[in-house]
């Protein structure tokens, strides 16, 4: 079973974090459907959006969204959203991390170090940003921006990628203060009582950490090309996870349990409960 820790837990285990960047590197290398662009492209561009916002989906189809990421990560995953023995053994058992931005250190610091360092020992870092697959050609493949595409988010999305040369995602974080609180969280977001309710209010203060990130994490069509977006994310099926757990945790109601999570072949009913999907949480307080 994976185990997804704090980010900041990882931090503090360099080879920890050594292997946890290898496998992000390794999965940006993948060219194919079990591949970081490939993944990244199904939250937005290129063609067609299947992500789920403003949707009482938003929950149960992000969480499978990371589960198959994190298949991927694992080496785990193979055509058409199917599960394989590992590839790489080192791998197998890695979990997403989840950033804690309504932690002190988040408010002192903002964006997790791991995730802010352009270079680590002279090499790019896979986590601070990316390169989007792109083509010099008119045609449209998933994963792979073609050049009038790159032009036209130059063009109406400006500060999403970098304005010139290959096409690199960007970011413009706000002062770590203006972060959501733990207060936030207990009081307009855990102490929901209908599903309804707190799935509305926790995709509002998702909203507002990928506003303050900014850049390409700030524009749905670009957001999951940003690696802080899977930990980010991670930190948001967490809270869905600790508060499914609680006295007022609620299912989604009965209609939408048999919703198919498309392009994903899993049911709202077959991702309410994690261990199922075989991966964790770490016991840690969120603050």
């Amino acid at each position: 079973m994976a185990v997804r820790l704090r980010i900041q837990s990882i931090e503090a285990q360099p080879s920890a974090l050594s292997l946890f960047r290898d496998a992000f590197a390794r999965l940006k290398s993948q060219g194919d459907d079990r591949g970081f662009d490939f993944f990244a492209s199904l939250h937005g561009l290129a063609l067609p959006f299947w992500c789920e916002h403003g949707s009482p989906l938003f929950l149960p189809w992000h969480r499978a969204y990371l589960y198959y990421f994190e298949l991927a990560l694992q080496t785990r995953l193979g055509p058409r959203f199917t599960e394989i023995t590992p590839q790489v053994q080192e791998f197998a058992e890695i979990g997403l991390p989840w950033w804690d931005w309504a932690s002190p250190q988040a408010h002192s610091v903002g964006l997790p170090p791991s995730y802010a360092e352009a270079e680590v020992d002279g090499v790019a870092n896979p986590l601070h940003a990316t390169e989007v697959a792109a083509c010099p050609g008119q045609g449209a493949v998933t994963g792979i921006w073609a050049a009038p595409l790159v032009e036209l988010v130059r063009q109406q999305l400006p500060g999403v990628i970098s304005a010139t040369g290959a096409p690199v995602t960007q970011r413009d974080p706000d002062a770590p203060d203006e972060l959501p609180t733990q207060a936030t969280l207990d009081t307009l977001v855990l102490t929901q009582s209908t599903y309804g309710d707190f799935n509305t209010s926790l995709e509002q203060v998702h909203g507002d950490v990928h506003v303050w990130v900014g850049g390409a994490m700030s524009q749905v069509p670009a957001a999951a090309y940003d690696p802080i977006f899977w930990s980010h994310h991670a930190m948001i099926d967490r809270l869905w996870y600790l508060w499914q757990n609680s006295a007022l945790g609620r299912d989604p109601p009965p209609d939408l349990l048999n919703a198919v999570l498309a392009p994903f072949p899993m049911t709202v009913a077959q991702v309410l409960e994690i261990d199922r999907l075989n991966y964790g949480y770490a016991m840690a307080a969120v603050a």
